[in-house]
């Protein structure tokens, strides 16, 4: 999908990675969808606490649901997460509500970048920030999206020439990957593997990282390619310093790539 989405074309000065770089806080003003939920225990890992996959159901969610609240989900009801950075500043433990708030942080007319900020009342916080692709089924192209949808987007933010940035390239490692079976369950309307399907990869190959996960720590998937029921899917993760890559891989082709890193 790198098709997809314009670059920039001139130099820019050189700055922090923005792997490293915090999320950006919470409009003072503007169109901010904000709802509360309860914790399932579906979603909880073997420390009480909501896991990574979790975590992606309810952007998921909260993404179809704040489409239908403004109205918008018939005119625009096909989109495509090209990448998803979640920073897990406080775990989230079960039982407690969520609070739940979306806008956007930037876009472009057939992008966006949306914020999503999870509150518990148990003193739990995760930050998340999703590029959101609007497409077209019919095609499987990136499409406008209407003007007023774009006009009430804006109200949060001031970037309305979004463009894509690679974060994550590293080459794929020369050692074997391991295979991941794949469930006709996680497919999804594209007849793609479905986001909370790569997260259950991430979560099981980032488990026994304990020192990163003691702590705030930040996850980044990004989506290359589709993953299709069927393929065979083989997973390869590496560890340098404070920093975990996953790559998934199909016959060696790389289709996303994830890591888990410390949270600044």
């Amino acid at each position: 999908m790198n098709q997809l989405v314009d670059r920039p074309t001139t130099p820019t000065t050189p700055t922090a990675s923005p792997l490293e770089l915090p999320l950006a806080p919470v409009p003072a003003t503007g169109h901010i969808f904000d709802v509360t939920r309860r914790l399932g225990t579906v979603d909880m890992d073997e420390n009480q606490h909501l896991r990574i996959d979790g975590i992606a159901r309810h952007l998921q969610d909260a993404g179809v649901d704040h489409l239908v609240h403004t109205g918008a989900l018939e005119s625009h009801p096909h989109w495509i997460v090209r990448r998803t950075v979640i920073d897990v500043l406080r775990p989230i433990t079960w039982p407690a509500q969520l609070r739940i708030r979306r806008w956007c942080s930037g876009i472009s007319p057939r992008w966006c970048t949306m914020r999503v900020r999870i509150d518990s009342d148990t003193g739990g916080l995760v930050e998340t920030e999703g590029f959101w692709i609007h497409m077209n089924k019919d095609t499987m192209s990136p499409s406008r999206v209407a003007d007023e949808f774009f006009d009430l987007m804006c109200t949060t933010t001031d970037d309305r020439r979004l463009r894509w940035k690679q974060w994550l390239d590293a080459p794929l490692p020369a050692t074997p990957g391991t295979r991941f079976p794949l469930r006709r369950t996680d497919t999804d309307h594209f007849q793609h593997i479905t986001n909370t399907a790569y997260w259950h990869a991430v979560h099981e190959f980032t488990a026994d990282t304990t020192d990163l996960l003691a702590g705030p720590h930040r996850f980044v998937l990004e989506y290359n390619k589709p993953i299709r029921y069927g393929e065979a899917l083989d997973i390869h993760a590496d560890r340098v310093d404070d920093a975990v890559t996953v790559w998934f891989s199909v016959d060696g082709d790389i289709r996303a790539i994830a890591q888990l890193r410390p949270a600044t």
